[in-house]
């Protein structure tokens, strides 16, 4: 593997990086204050629409779609350190470059499963930014870790599908611009085969039977800039069979598919968190004197730096060693490697961030600094994809097999 990153992905770093410092850390205050005056705290911000504008006048969108046809065609290897920068400012970067989730993930989808009538009404759009989407998996009454337990129901009648059920923490899916959920349910519950009960169709927002109920906080933020994450219900939401993506039973693999990369890009994007949390830890560092000499000056703030720095050099190694592994041998073969990074990963950053926010006292906790926000959103993917845990039993049985 070489280390070096490629010419084009170097121009791509040194746009982006300019686009950063140019047009989204100073929008990121703007952003905030015109959010405030809005009609609704959902709708988008003027801002964030320029940004979008010109990111993709820059060339700087759809970053991370392999396919060449509908996106940037970058390897993970390239878009890793692309993905790197846009998470030094989560709220933002993701968004106005159209590299947000879940909308990269639903994008993934369709490009891959849908067919053409599928592509044609809402990839397009989604690639274009002109509208959002929502992926709705997660279920209140059940342990949707385990995604064999979810129990809404897509039933076939005639040439529609009945669904029926109750969704929650539906990342996006405040957000006005939300067209469509890509909605996990089972079509064969009493199915002998666990991994062949679920599908997955398309219902567009507007369907008749479709409710999102509130907003669900997260930490007490409601993640606005993120579209919100919602409680829905389907209440015998009916769509028509050609909303089916891929084939009945086939949800499951669906959803693996597209959790892969979503793993990885989450990942990419917490040690751009972790690199802005070591930033504002040395700036407060070397700004702050406290029992007669400057924060800088303290051992124990040594240790956090140094510690901070040994640890994102080492989760991106990792990062980029899963990335690359997804290029040659494909998902399957990075398996080992999406869920080390997805145990690693989080809980590193969680740390750094924690460290960040000790060493800026009161303003570590306030609105004043990124710091608390990035928290509650590093430590949230704890649970999110994949709960650690269920990372952890998977990768120790695939070890333990080896000697048994």
């Amino acid at each position: 593997m070489d280390f070096a990153y490629d010419a084009h992905t170097e121009e791509l770093r040194a746009r982006l990086l300019a686009f950063m410092d140019e047009h989204v850390y100073p929008a990121e205050q703007v952003a905030h204050e015109q959010r405030a005056r809005l009609a609704s705290p959902w709708d988008t911000p003027q801002v964030v629409e320029d940004l979008k504008a010109e990111a993709r006048r820059q060339g700087l969108w759809n970053l991370f779609l392999p396919d060449a046809e509908h996106g940037a065609g970058l390897t993970n290897l390239q878009y890793a350190p692309l993905a790197e920068i846009t998470g030094r400012s989560p709220q933002l970067a993701p968004t106005a470059t159209n590299c947000a989730a879940p909308d990269t993930g639903n994008m993934e989808v369709l490009a891959q499963f849908a067919d053409e009538a599928q592509r044609k009404q809402w990839l397009e759009p989604l690639l274009a930014g002109e509208i959002r989407s929502a992926f709705a998996m997660t279920e209140p009454e059940v342990a949707s870790s385990d995604a064999t337990n979810i129990t809404t129901h897509i039933e076939r009648d005639g040439d529609e599908y009945v669904v029926t059920g109750r969704k929650w923490y539906i990342s996006g899916a405040m957000n006005p611009d939300c067209k469509v959920f890509i909605v996990m349910g089972k079509t064969d519950p009493d199915g002998e085969d666990i991994r062949r009960q679920q599908s997955m169709v398309l219902v567009p927002r507007d369907t008749p039977g479709v409710t999102v109920d509130r907003a669900m906080q997260v930490f007490g933020y409601e993640d606005h800039y993120h579209g919100g994450h919602a409680e829905v219900t389907f209440d015998h939401a009916r769509v028509p069979v050609s909303n089916l993506i891929g084939e009945e039973g086939g949800g499951f693999a669906i959803a693996q598919a597209r959790l892969g990369p979503g793993r990885i890009h989450h990942c990419m994007r917490l040690i751009g968190m972790a690199e802005r949390a070591i930033e504002l830890m040395c700036r407060r560092a070397v700004s702050r004197n406290a029992f007669g000499k400057a924060l800088a000056q303290q051992g124990v703030v040594h240790n956090w730096i140094a510690d901070a720095r040994v640890t994102v050099e080492q989760l991106r190694l990792l990062v980029l060693k899963t990335a690359w592994l997804m290029d040659t041998v494909g998902n399957r073969g990075a398996h080992t490697e999406i869920q080390a990074i997805k145990i690693a990963t989080p809980r590193a950053v969680v740390d750094i961030i924690d460290r960040a926010i000790q060493l800026h006292g009161a303003g570590g906790v306030s609105q004043d600094f990124p710091l608390a926000e990035l928290y509650a959103g590093a430590r949230t993917l704890m649970i999110a994809d994949g709960p650690d845990e269920v990372h952890q039993r998977s990768l120790a049985r695939r070890e333990l097999k080896k000697y048994l």
